[in-house]
């Protein structure tokens, strides 16, 4: 068990969040949370629904890791389709889904930002990705999640820049902030509207997380080893569920990114015989 690496750890823990009948969400470009749904429907969940924001739609099938024909495989498999806005608005808060956010930054209460780095929103120091539906599902559901694959002083912040994901915050209405988080170091809940360490991941020491997070953590009373996985679902992972390391990609940045892509591109295209 010595040789499992921080994404495979993530994509584990992802997947034991999940419970059999639950309906996940799964958002763009988060391949650590699809490995986790899909592991979880080959083990201990195997009837849940997916709610995709690739292709807008509602599955119960699996669908194979990939970049290249991704979007097509979602289309074909959705056993209903729904426009972005009915999806937001009507019919996720009525299914009260499971959804796995990845901040750019977040707060000790759970308030995190994917809108841009620097407090002038028209001239910001770095242009995010953007929100999404991230502001209208935070607002009422009760079953959030955040994941963080790379676990810094970047992310954990004292203060946000801005706020598109609503936490543990005194102006909620309804809902409630996120239910727990794990980062490659780590899992956390939030205990009393503040997030705590639960656990570490191996090799990892609590002052080590709590130097890479911007804010004084709360430590609960015992803390646990993260727990490791079996080798059925290590077998799984490896060799079916994600064989050419798309998981990857959210752990990397830059020149190694691009690598990687065009590395799975390559494999991807040969296995299924596009020119």
């Amino acid at each position: 068990m010595t040789d499992i690496t921080p994404d495979e750890l993530l994509v584990f823990s992802i997947a034991r969040k999940i419970q059999n009948g639950d309906v996940v969400v799964q958002g763009l470009a988060t391949p650590l949370v699809a490995a986790g749904l899909l592991l979880a429907m080959r083990t201990h969940a195997p009837n849940i629904y997916f709610a995709s924001a690739i292709g807008q739609g509602i599955c119960i099938s699996t669908v194979p890791m990939g970049v290249i024909r991704l979007e097509q495989f979602w289309l074909e498999r959705n056993i209903k389709h729904i426009s972005f806005a009915q999806v937001a608005c009507e019919f996720l808060p009525w299914l009260m889904p499971k959804e796995f956010y990845r901040p750019a930054q977040i707060d000790s209460k759970g308030n995190f930002n994917n809108i841009a780095f620097g407090k002038d929103y028209f001239k910001p120091r770095l242009r995010l990705p953007g929100s999404g539906g991230i502001p209208d599902m935070t607002t009422f559901s009760i079953r959030n999640y955040i994941y963080v694959p790379r676990h810094s002083r970047v992310t954990f912040v004292p203060e946000i820049d801005f706020c598109s994901g609503l936490g543990h915050s005194t102006e909620r209405v309804s809902g409630s902030g996120p239910v727990e988080l794990i980062s490659d170091l780590g899992c956390f809940d939030f205990f009393e509207g503040k997030i705590r360490l639960i656990s570490t991941h191996p090799g990892i020491t609590i002052n080590q997380i709590q130097s890479k997070t911007g804010f004084p953590l709360e430590i609960a009373p015992e803390i646990a080893d993260t727990p490791l996985p079996s080798e059925l679902e290590i077998r799984l992972l490896r060799n079916e569920i994600d064989p050419m390391g798309i998981r990857r990609l959210e752990f990397l940045g830059g020149s190694s990114r691009r690598e990687l892509l065009h590395q799975i591109i390559h494999n991807e295209t040969n296995l299924i015989g596009v020119e």
